[in-house]
């Protein structure tokens, strides 16, 4: 269902950010995000010189592996558009990621490690879609293969993540009795 209609308006801001999930050969998987921000004006910037309409203002990469057990095997981020001349240089910071699961607490541990000045807000911000792209990978991986877990036929990393698979829920009880 779409949104209702907007009020007349103007569009100043665009920000896109695609997500993808791989299997790699070695059994690894790989997340990777990339994240643009654009402006439909020209402005000035300072370190920049300008930024042209619809050139990005930020222009971010990062990329996850992690192992079938869902921890950080490594992390790396790139910036290839900032405001700032001064950004890049916290990029390796997130290679502090590795050893961390991917799960409850996750996002918890990962603002630990990369907290204020140590990292940066906008790659930040997509750990919580990156994660969810990494469930989203994972359940792809297992697709149609035996599970098991509290709740058999709901994938472990999945049980009691939200609403929908909470392990006394409607949901898991009726996987429950189709693997029955």
């Amino acid at each position: 269902m779409p949104l209702s209609p907007a009020a007349p308006r103007k569009l100043l801001h665009l920000r896109d950010i695609t997500l993808r999930g791989y299997e790699r050969d070695d059994g690894m998987i790989d997340i990777e995000v990339h994240m643009t921000d654009t402006k439909t004006y020209s402005w000035t910037n300072r370190d920049r010189g300008g930024i042209a309409a619809g050139e990005p203002l930020h222009d971010m990469w990062m990329r996850v592996t992690i192992n079938r057990e869902m921890t950080i095997q490594s992390c790396e981020a790139r910036m290839d558009g900032t405001p700032h001349a001064i950004c890049p240089q916290v990029a390796p910071n997130f290679a502090r990621l590795e050893g961390l699961t991917i799960g409850k607490g996750f996002l918890k541990s990962a603002m630990g490690r990369l907290h204020g000045v140590e990292g940066c807000t906008h790659l930040r911000e997509l750990l919580q879609p990156l994660a969810t792209v990494a469930f989203q990978t994972m359940f792809s991986l297992d697709h149609g293969k035996p599970r098991t877990s509290r709740a058999e036929g709901v994938p472990p990393y999945l049980v009691n993540t939200c609403y929908a698979y909470k392990e006394d829920g409607p949901v898991v009880r009726r996987k429950l009795e189709e693997a029955k």
